[in-house]
């Protein structure tokens, strides 16, 4: 059972920052790729930044965001991380953690629970 336990949303005022969390944890092989993604009221999900760590380590930004946000993962600890710095209104949104995970029966995607980001103006 693999689970994604995501924390550090909250309420900022625009221009302020946060940093987000997202620790994968059960029984796994690897970790391929995490990532973020958020959904704002009545939009589609969409992607916020992904990375392949230590595999690689490429990593992809949205362009709303590039300079801005800033992934990073820490291998030892199956973290990733968003630091997301010069918040705008239009980043409020639930903000979800996604890992693509190989463990013994399969490789797939896992998802977190969502963490609400709320940017005031």
């Amino acid at each position: 059972q693999v689970q994604l336990v995501e924390s550090g949303g909250g309420l900022v005022q625009a221009g302020g920052s946060l940093r987000l969390s997202c620790a994968a944890s059960g029984s796994f092989f690897w970790i391929n790729a995490m990532g973020w993604y958020r959904q704002a009221p009545g939009k589609q999900r969409e992607l916020v930044a992904t990375s392949s760590g230590g595999r690689g380590g490429s990593t992809n930004y949205a362009d709303s965001v590039k300079g801005r946000f800033t992934i990073s993962i820490d291998n030892a600890r199956n973290t990733v991380y968003l630091q997301m710095n010069s918040l705008k209104p239009e980043d409020t949104a639930v903000y979800y953690c996604s890992c693509n995970i190989q463990t013994l029966s399969n490789l797939r995607d896992y998802w977190g629970q969502g963490t609400q980001v709320t940017v005031s103006s």
